[in-house]
């Protein structure tokens, strides 16, 4: 089933995806190569043999096996459903006798949002678990504000945000040609991230690797989708630009907070395992000096010291880091990630928990402080070194290839 309109069209298929000796069975919107909706973004559906596609005759919409294990449903039975559609928009409906929608994809957000469609406060798309674990991005929709966040459990951290110029709720934000656009209750427009280039969009997508934020237009030139717009430019910015315990560089390269031993780390830049580590007795908060966390939650606690702040990340055996503010604020983190440096903190002070006595020799804050300046320099001052050779040799290699060859008889 597709759309008839010029390329790249809407098309829908039931897809089969071959994966560790099972299949992904799930009902699909593609834009062109683009997967722009799934059935099974929030829940896989998996078979051994069979994948199979019914409109039942209550009008319900099914995945099922094999042995007729549903695996997914619209859900509408009994509603009258006579038919799918695929519209022009690229929204996948269920309609009765009066062509009335009774169910359509587009109530069902993933990640992509396509033009034309809006999206209601308290909405948000997601993308799928990164890396079969429980984190994943979200782009949020608030009354305030538009917001991407990083989604641990039951926590979750921003680190991109976008608020309206005018002061007005956000009731709604929709997809037109040139932009996002943040509208009332009325209908009013408040603002709009616009596209940055005179193509018009197509989607706006959030990274299931990255979670940056983009928006999209087709380039008939290169046959493909290429980004008009996109909400971080710099990798460091991005929540997860490298593994756990590292840091992002000035020269946007990953180096580790080799912080818990001194030798011996595995490639996640870690020795052992520090969570569930609390208590005085046993942990203390080390500074980073000229490193900050990108990702941000909400406040755990407000208008304290710094080393109320510490006090309460080593009392709290879940808590690994903690970022405190000049405004008193203190954030307490779950995980280490988003980690980059900076030459200015702006009246941020990062911290991490380390095992009591780690330390020792270095003096308070010290020999921390110390091992971030030489980690850091070390990788940047290793590019300068191999940049710098580079232009020796050749500069050398120049002047003996154009020097007169000495030493030979006449």
């Amino acid at each position: 089933m597709e759309t008839e309109q010029l390329s790249p069209n809407f098309r829908t298929a039931l897809s089969v995806e071959a994966i560790n000796e099972k299949y992904w069975c799930s009902l699909d919107i593609f834009l062109g190569d683009v997967r722009v909706w799934t059935s099974g973004h929030l829940s896989k559906f998996y078979t051994t043999e069979k994948c199979v596609l019914e409109l039942t005759y209550y009008g319900d919409l099914r995945l099922k096996d094999q042995n007729d294990r549903i695996g997914w449903r619209s859900g509408t039975s009994g509603q009258g459903v006579e038919r799918l559609q695929l519209l022009r928009t690229g929204n996948l409906v269920l309609v009765d006798s009066l062509n009335l929608i009774k169910w359509q994809s587009f109530n069902f957000p993933t990640n992509i949002m396509m033009w034309g469609q809006s999206l209601s406060s308290a909405t948000r798309l997601t993308s799928f678990p990164i890396n079969s674990s429980n984190l994943f991005y979200s782009f949020e929709i608030q009354y305030d504000k538009i917001a991407l966040y990083l989604n641990f459990g039951n926590w979750k951290y921003s680190y991109w945000e976008f608020r309206p110029s005018i002061k007005k709720n956000i009731t709604f934000v929709q997809l037109s040609s040139e932009g996002l656009g943040l509208f009332t209750g009325k209908h009013q427009k408040i603002d709009q991230i616009t596209s940055e280039g005179p193509e018009p969009l197509r989607f706006l997508a959030l990274g299931n690797n990255t979670g940056n934020l983009g928006l999209y237009h087709y380039s008939a030139e290169q046959g493909e989708f290429e980004e008009s717009y996109e909400a971080l430019n710099t990798s460091c910015d991005l929540p997860l630009a490298c593994k756990p315990y590292g840091i992002c560089t000035s020269s946007n390269m990953c180096s580790c907070i080799r912080v818990v031993e001194s030798d011996g780390f595995q490639p996640d830049c870690r020795a052992r395992n520090i969570e569930g580590l609390c208590g005085r007795s046993r942990a203390e908060m080390l500074e980073l000096r000229g490193a900050i966390t990108v990702l941000k939650g909400n406040p755990n606690e407000a208008n304290v010291t710094k080393e109320i702040c510490a006090n309460l990340c080593l009392d709290d055996c879940t808590c690994v880091a903690a970022q405190y503010t000049n405004l008193g604020e203190c954030f307490l983190y779950k995980f280490i990630r988003g980690i980059k440096q900076v030459e200015r903190r702006n009246g941020l002070i990062f911290m991490v928990k380390i095992p009591k006595g780690e330390d020792e020799g270095h003096g308070r804050h010290s020999g921390l402080q110390k091992w971030v300046i030489i980690v850091v320099g070390v990788v940047d001052g290793f590019i300068i070194f191999l940049v710098l050779g580079g232009v020796g040799y050749y500069i050398i290699r120049k002047k003996l290839k154009n020097s007169p060859i000495t030493g030979q008889e006449t």
